[in-house]
């Protein structure tokens, strides 16, 4: 386990993101695999069949991945005070929510998938394989929730890189069975659906396993099972509104993918290819955001709020060079990306993706702005700010679909994330300011007074409290 409250804040920042950013990406290769190995062994329409998926799945499995979010950052703050105690009850809650809320959503996600891909206008060619591999990531959604969940409480400790080791290993492994379900036992597009579920299991048991040998903060008994409703509420302030707000972003995702639809097959999988490619490019400056959330939590905790300005501060500067790069190499070397989906031979797909990254890699600095300061102000505690600013993202995105897409084809489509981020900074701005003045109001209080009780529960609210 790792603290974050003591040493040089970017160092720290640096060396915990590396092995988070790792494990992302090799999260992201399940999906990148899945379109990979289906485009170039079943074809373009099962490509597009998986594409046609994204914006559905993202608004399932991105609501675990927030909430999960959410869950870990009561642990986070309760390490950083020392109070030890306080991490067991968080981890129970986390538990007892996750198992709470994977019956509630595998249940309306399986029962309304087919409407959904209906609704959504899913060309009648890919209709049926759409369907056969999102019911599969549905039914697994306790795999994907699990995995989320587990690996948060361990990175709220300090630790991004155990959680990478078991995301390699599960890694290998959905490739592998990618490969045997749809070549060896012609499972088509479902066969790449249980790859996925199957690894996600896989590096669930794999968490669990490490907890209860290494991590006993977190090692439970019978007895700590017992349902702690205050704390549950207490995790449901957080963990909600971060989970809505990733599907209130997913719900305008929906609705470009709707209208995208309307495009034909050979947009759906030109937004598809180019939209892997940008997952992957995307990144570190997710991996950053992810850590700030980790970063701020603890030293609230800790009431070291001049360490959180700084940390902040760095972060910024260097998330938004690494994507500003990041973006110019998609830029140059975005056909022969999207050609190891499709292969050279099907120029139309190529270009449509090229005009996707020249829309969306040229404002990755702008991303980067967004998801640094939005999971600071998650980890700091702030739900209503953050999820305002995924409303406007949802906006942006309906005004994407609604006007530009008629207007545009495409490159209407492809200008949907660029005008969210822009929608979503705006909002964040004002509060991210003030939330910088409160912190030095504090730091400078704080000035010669000894702290001897860091976890004073009305200090981590502190800053909750003002939006």
């Amino acid at each position: 386990m790792r603290s974050l409250t003591s040493g040089k804040p970017m160092r720290l920042i640096i060396m915990f993101t590396i092995p988070l950013l790792i494990g992302n990406l090799f999260q992201q290769l399940y999906s990148f695999m899945d379109a990979l190995i289906v485009g170039r062994t079943i074809g373009v329409n099962a490509l597009a069949a998986v594409g046609a998926t994204g914006s559905l799945t993202f608004l399932v499995i991105g609501f675990a991945q927030g909430t999960s979010s959410g869950l870990a950052i009561p642990t986070a703050q309760a390490f950083g005070a020392r109070d030890y105690k306080g991490i067991k009850r968080s981890f129970v809650a986390s538990i007892w929510i996750s198992i709470m809320l994977t019956v509630v959503i595998t249940a309306l996600a399986s029962a309304f998938t087919v409407p959904l891909l209906h609704i959504m206008q899913t060309p009648a060619a890919i209709v049926n394989d759409s369907a056969a591999f999102v019911r599969v990531i549905f039914l697994g959604f306790g795999a994907s929730m699990a995995f989320n969940m587990l690996s948060n409480q361990i990175r709220a400790l300090g630790d991004s890189r155990t959680p990478l080791i078991f995301l390699i290993i599960a890694c290998v492994v959905n490739i592998a069975l990618d490969f045997l379900f749809i070549l060896k036992f012609h499972m088509g597009v479902a066969g790449a659906g249980v790859a996925t579920v199957t690894a996600q299991v896989f590096s669930s048991l794999c968490c669990v396993w490490y907890i209860g040998r290494n991590i006993p903060y977190l090692r439970i008994s019978r007895k700590d099972m017992q349902i702690d409703k205050q704390e549950i509420i207490k995790q449901l302030k957080i963990s909600l509104p971060m989970g809505f707000q990733m599907s209130i972003i997913a719900i305008g995702s929906v609705i470009i993918q709707v209208m995208l639809n309307t495009l034909g097959t050979t947009s759906v999988a030109a937004y598809t290819a180019a939209g892997r490619i940008d997952q992957l490019a995307t990144m570190p400056a997710s991996s950053f955001g992810v850590t700030m959330a980790t970063y701020c939590a603890q030293n609230l905790g800790a009431r070291k709020f001049g360490r959180i300005r700084t940390g902040i501060k760095q972060t910024l500067l260097l998330n938004c060079s690494i994507s500003a790069i990041l973006g110019a190499l998609i830029i140059i070397f975005g056909k022969p990306l999207v050609n190891m989906f499709i292969g050279p031979n099907d120029p139309a797909v190529t270009n449509l993706a090229q005009t996707y990254f020249h829309l969306n890699s040229s404002m990755y600095w702008f991303l980067a702005i967004l998801f640094t300061v939005r999971y600071a102000l998650q980890g700091l505690g702030q739900t209503m700010v953050p999820t305002l600013a995924g409303v406007f993202e949802l906006i942006m995105r309906i005004i994407a679909g609604v006007a530009l897409v008629p207007m545009f084809g495409f490159a209407g489509a492809s200008m949907a994330n660029p005008l969210a981020w822009i929608g979503s900074v705006s909002v964040l701005v004002a509060s991210y300011i003030r939330t910088m003045r409160n912190l030095r109001k504090r730091e400078q209080g704080l000035i010669g007074i000894k702290l001897d009780k860091p976890q004073d529960e009305a200090v981590q609210t502190e800053v909750q409290t003002e939006k």
